[in-house]
């Protein structure tokens, strides 16, 4: 996403940039302080930071019809999660919100999600809740999946998964805001017409990810949803909020706010 303008192939005349690289919980915790102009977030943790962030029209990460998964060393329905230890990878990811809205009563252990597979290969947890490469990997350790929870979303409500989104700070003048928003937009347009050199950059990044894994991965979740969130995007982020506040998940009602 942020490879056009980490490598100034899209510059500006009034705003620049640096490249912060961090994993994403990290980020949430660092949005709670208003720390970052521009940053990636969950959207779980949308509720805890709206009243210093907006929500860019670009930049979402999108499962649709997959997401999330829930990994076990053995095959078991997804019913019998009920009561039992999970490693989750942030209690502010948006995975966490859509398994407690599927499951409230389980014992999440958090930890980082590069953790999460070796835990539930070792038999420290009796689950792991799986992101990013993690499920494409997760047979590797002779892991089964239990449960895609972007799957589950898809069936339940006939909307895509929303997970991830970029956000922009409140204080930030309007022309500055504006230029954000069309820089971000400009840098995955450029990204999506320009992959294997975008694909090329993220590599180094990619955690030793192989290659066809990780172009596979991005596929997923930098599409024609990233570039723009559209209409589908922001109403099922508002129902797994909202669902998360009906559940007593979430502390308080937010409308989401989308600067496009």
């Amino acid at each position: 996403m942020f490879y056009a303008l980490a490598t100034r192939k899209i510059r500006s005349q009034i705003a620049t940039f640096r490249h912060v690289l961090s994993d994403i919980q990290t980020l949430n915790q660092k949005a709670l302080e208003g720390e970052y102009e521009l940053s990636a977030i969950s959207y779980h943790a949308y509720p805890y930071v709206a009243d210093k962030y907006q929500i860019l029209a670009s930049g979402s990460s999108v499962g649709d019809n997959y997401g999330p998964i829930l990994a076990s060393l053995r095959h078991v329905p997804a019913g019998e999660i009920k009561g039992k230890r999970i490693a989750v990878p942030g209690k502010l990811t948006t995975a966490y919100l859509a398994l407690r809205l599927y499951e409230p009563d389980f014992e999440e252990v958090v930890m980082p999600f590069d953790q999460i597979l070796e835990a539930v290969a070792t038999k420290s947890v009796d689950f792991g809740l799986v992101i990013h490469e993690g499920q494409l990997t997760y047979g590797n350790l002779g892991l089964q999946n239990v449960l895609d929870l972007g799957k589950w979303w898809r069936a339940k409500y006939d909307l895509p998964l929303p997970l991830g989104a970029n956000v922009l700070r409140r204080d930030l003048s309007p022309e500055i805001k504006n230029e954000c928003a069309r820089l971000m937009r400009e840098s995955i347009q450029y990204a999506l017409d320009h992959r294997e050199e975008a694909l090329n950059y993220a590599m180094q990044f990619a955690r030793d990810t192989e290659p066809s894994l990780a172009d596979k991965f991005v596929g997923m979740y930098v599409n024609h949803h990233t570039a723009d969130c559209g209409e589908d995007v922001p109403k099922a982020a508002q129902l797994i909020l909202d669902l998360g506040y009906e559940a007593g998940i979430l502390p308080h009602k937010v409308e989401l706010d989308i600067l496009r």
